[in-house]
């Protein structure tokens, strides 16, 4: 399967929530003051909000007026380029090697088999791989991660139930140096954002990285469950106070209709979309394309 037939395939559920609505939209013929409103209300029911749903629209209201858009066809490309625009302002971190990133998030969004996916994505690139079992709490999260760093025959870095999560980060970035893994991926334990000793703590993990390791690029990773909708934004907003978010994972999004809430996240919190999850295999997970993802939901 091509990339983007496999990108139309994870978004299908969100095109199908949008397209009926949209069709019949269009089909109205005339953009007028009625149209515009109708496609806001299609955009906000559909998980893109009310602010980001405002700005398309004013945007189309624009494209609208200087280019005389008339076809229904010219209007959706309109709103394609429209929606590739919203996701590409927010500038996406340049890689370069050492490269670390941070993995947070909340419980059960897929932390620890996105960091799988992860580590096949870069061994698969040449790279040198290195896991951080950075999740002392949840029972078996090393041995999780030590599973994942088998299938994939990479290094990991790993301590017992309980230890300080700090201590084993450093022990993972002093192996990585010393060894010249140039790609190491920390797991956090899954945390409710509303805990205040767990958010700091991921302070202290992040400062324990750039302290000791200041040459790498250092990248923190936000994993969000795509069908938790507009819920997303707030954990960015309380991630990003704790570790200053650099970009975003998303995934289970072929589960979901709520694959819209990849445009709030862009727009109103400034947050690139860099990885998705597509599917249970190891190599489910691409970086994530604006272009694709308009093409595949209008």
């Amino acid at each position: 399967m091509g990339l983007f037939s496999k990108i139309k395939e994870v978004f299908k559920k969100t095109k199908t929530a949008w397209a009926n609505k949209l069709t019949s939209l269009f089909s109205h013929g005339q953009l007028n003051d009625e149209f515009f409103d109708e496609l806001e209300d299609i955009l906000i029911t559909s998980d893109v909000g009310v602010t980001t749903a405002e700005e398309i629209v004013y945007r189309l209201r624009e494209r609208t007026n200087k280019t005389k858009l008339r076809t229904q066809d010219d209007v959706k490309e309109a709103l394609k380029d429209i929606l590739t625009e919203i996701l590409t302002e927010t500038q996406k971190p340049e890689v370069s090697y050492p490269l670390v990133y941070l993995i947070v998030g909340v419980n059960g969004v897929g932390k620890t088999t996105t960091i799988g996916k992860l580590a096949h994505f870069y061994k698969k690139q040449g790279h040198s791989v290195l896991l951080v079992a950075g999740d002392t709490f949840r029972a078996a999260a090393g041995q999780q991660l030590t599973e994942w760093a088998n299938k994939n025959d990479v290094k990991i870095t790993c301590n017992k139930e309980g230890a300080d999560p700090a201590s084993v980060v450093f022990d993972g970035i002093r192996s990585a140096k010393a060894k010249g893994n140039d790609v190491v991926i920390i797991d956090t334990a899954g945390r409710l954002q509303n805990k205040v000793n767990l958010m700091n703590e991921l302070t202290k993990i992040s400062k324990v990285v750039t302290n000791n390791y200041p040459e790498a690029n250092y990248q923190k990773l936000l994993v969000i469950d795509a069908t938790t909708g507009q819920n997303a934004l707030t954990q960015v907003e309380l991630f990003n106070e704790a570790v200053d978010i650099d970009g975003i994972i998303l995934t289970k999004l072929d589960g979901t209709a709520k694959g819209g809430v990849v445009l709030p996240i862009a727009q109103e919190k400034q947050k690139p979309v860099l990885f998705i999850g597509t599917g249970e295999k190891i190599d489910d997970i691409e970086e994530f394309d604006a272009r694709v993802f308009a093409d595949a939901i209008i």
